[in-house]
C-alpha cells in the first residue's frame, strides 16, 4: 500500500454490504480497504490496528448509534475522518452528522459511482494544503468537498426523465421491461430502454434475458441494492 493512499475501515453490520463496500472503496484510485467490521467494538480496536484515515460509517450498529461513536471519537481528538453511509433520511440526523464533521453523507441503496464521486471529492479536499491566500482559496477547497457536480448524461438523456425511470424501476419489485418503463414513464420504448441500459451502464440497475414462447427474448431490467444484489422493494 503507498503512503499516500487514502486507509479505508467499513463499519456496516450487515456483512454482505460491508463487502460490498470494500469491493467499490478497492476500484477508486488511492484508496484502499483496510478492513470491514460490523459492530462500535470491532471498530474501536480496528482503528488502532488499522490507523485508518477514513471511516465508511453505518448509523445503525448491534452495540450503538454510529453518531455517538463518532462523537466519542471527536470528542477524544482522534483525527480520522468519517463518511456516513446509512439509509436514514432524517435530516435532523444530516445536521447532527454535519456538526460532527462528517464530510459525506450517503444514502442506500447507492451503486459504486455514487461512492466513487464522494471518494473522489473527498481525496481531492484531503489534498489541499498549505496557507490560504484569500477567501477564494478556502472557497474552493471548500467546493471540492461539498458542491454537488452535474452528472454527465450522454447526450440525447435529461436527468428529470432520468430520476423517473430511475424512481420507476426502484419501486418494481418484479421489475420492468422497457415497454413497461415507457408506458408508466409516458415516452416511446426506445427512450426508455435507452434510460434503462444507462443505468445498467453505471451499476444502478441488471438486465436478464426472458424467452417468452416465440421471437427474440425481452430484455428485463432490476433496480440494484447497495451489495449489488438484486433490490427487494
Amino acid at each position: 500500500m503507498s503512503a499516500s493512499e487514502v486507509r479505508v475501515l467499513i463499519v456496516e453490520d450487515d456483512p454482505v454490504a460491508a463487502d460490498a463496500h470494500a469491493l467499490y472503496v478497492g476500484r477508486v484510485p488511492g484508496f484502499t480497504a483496510v478492513g470491514t467490521v460490523h459492530s462500535i467494538a470491532e471498530a474501536t480496536r480496528a482503528l488502532e490496528r488499522t490507523g485508518a484515515d477514513l471511516l465508511l460509517l453505518d448509523l445503525t450498529l448491534p452495540d450503538g448509534q454510529g453518531l455517538r461513536f463518532a462523537r466519542g471519537l471527536r470528542a477524544a481528538g482522534h483525527p480520522v475522518d468519517v463518511i456516513v453511509v446509512t439509509s436514514a433520511r432524517d435530516l435532523g440526523v444530516v445536521r447532527e452528522s454535519v456538526s460532527l464533521g462528517v464530510v459525506q453523507y450517503v444514502l442506500k441503496p447507492f451503486a459504486f459511482p455514487t461512492l466513487r464521486e464522494r471518494l473522489l471529492r473527498y481525496a481531492e479536499f484531503r489534498a489541499t494544503a498549505g496557507e490560504a491566500a484569500g477567501q477564494d482559496d478556502v472557497d474552493r477547497a471548500m467546493a471540492a468537498l461539498r458542491a454537488p457536480r452535474p452528472a454527465q448524461l450522454p447526450k440525447g438523456l435529461s436527468a428529470p426523465t432520468l430520476d423517473r425511470v430511475a424512481a420507476l424501476l426502484r419501486a418494481a419489485a418484479a421489475g420492468l421491461t422497457a415497454a413497461g418503463a415507457a408506458e408508466a414513464a409516458g415516452i416511446s420504448r426506445i427512450t426508455a430502454r435507452r434510460y434503462l441500459e444507462h443505468l445498467v451502464d453505471t451499476g444502478r440497475a441488471d438486465r436478464t434475458p426472458r424467452y417468452g414462447q416465440v421471437g427474440r427474448p425481452e430484455l428485463h431490467y432490476r433496480w440494484l441494492a447497495a451489495d449489488g444484489s438484486v433490490s427487494k422493494v
